[in-house]
C-alpha cells in the first residue's frame, strides 16, 4: 500500500468520526431541546395550575363571606320579622283594650230595659226605681268582667278602661253618647260563667242569650 492511499484511508476514517462525532451532537442537541421545551412547558403548565389554584381560592373565599353576609342577614331579617311580629300583637291587644278592634268570639247578649210592669202599679214607689241607671249598668258589666269577660259592648259602645257612665236624669251617656233603655249588652267570654252573673232584680232583664258567635 502507497503512501497516498494509506493518507487517504486516515483522511476517511478521521472524516468518518468526524461526521459520526457531528451526528451525535446533533442528536444530543436535539434531545436537550426536547428536554429544555418539556421543561418550559411543565413549567409554564405549574405556573397556570397556580395562577388557577390562586384564583380558585380567592373566589372559595370570597363565596364564603357571602354565605356568612348571606346567613347574617338572614338572622337579622328573622330578628326583625320577630320583633314586628311582637310589636304587631302588642297593638293588636292594645287595640283591643282600646276598643278599637272589632273582636269575635263566643259569648251571651244580655238585654237590660224598664221595669215597665212597674208603671202599670200604683205602689206608691218611687218611678225612678223603675228605671235603668248608670249604676244598674256598671254593676252588670263589673259581674261581666269578674266572670272572666274579654270583651263587653253596651248598645254597641264598647267598655273599655277609660269608658265612662254617667246618667243625667233618664237619660244614660257612655263614652259621651246617649244611650236609651233597652240596653243590649254583649259579653265574649265563657258562656256558663257569663250567664252566672247577679242581676239586679227589679229590672228586667233576660237570662242571657248564648251565641257561638258574637260580634263586638
Amino acid at each position: 500500500m502507497n503512501k497516498k492511499m494509506q493518507i487517504g484511508i486516515a483522511i476517511g476514517f478521521m472524516c468518518a468520526i468526524l461526521t459520526s462525532t457531528i451526528i451525535i451532537q446533533v442528536n444530543t442537541i436535539e434531545e436537550a431541546k426536547k428536554i429544555v421545551g418539556s421543561s418550559m412547558a411543565q413549567s409554564q403548565l405549574r405556573d397556570e395550575v397556580l395562577v388557577w389554584k390562586e384564583d380558585y381560592e380567592r373566589i372559595y373565599k370570597e363565596l364564603e363571606n357571602k354565605e356568612k353576609e348571606l346567613e347574617s342577614s338572614r338572622q337579622e331579617s328573622t330578628k326583625e320579622n320577630g320583633r314586628l311580629r311582637e310589636l304587631q300583637n302588642e297593638l293588636n291587644e292594645a287595640n283591643k283594650l282600646l276598643g278599637l278592634t272589632e273582636i269575635t268570639g263566643s259569648g251571651i247578649i244580655l238585654t237590660l230595659k224598664d221595669n215597665e210592669a212597674l208603671y202599670a202599679k200604683d205602689l206608691g214607689i218611687d218611678l225612678n226605681e223603675a228605671l235603668v241607671h248608670d249604676g244598674d249598668l256598671r254593676q252588670i258589666i263589673n259581674e261581666l268582667k269578674n266572670a272572666g269577660a274579654e270583651a263587653i259592648s253596651v248598645n254597641g259602645q264598647r267598655i273599655v278602661g277609660t269608658t265612662a257612665i254617667n246618667c243625667e236624669g233618664a237619660i244614660v251617656t257612655i263614652n259621651g253618647v246617649k244611650v236609651n233603655s233597652p240596653f243590649e249588652i254583649k259579653a265574649i267570654g265563657n258562656i256558663y260563667s257569663l250567664r252566672g252573673i247577679k242581676r239586679p232584680r227589679r229590672l228586667f232583664i233576660n237570662n242571657g242569650r248564648p251565641r257561638n258567635k258574637c260580634d263586638i
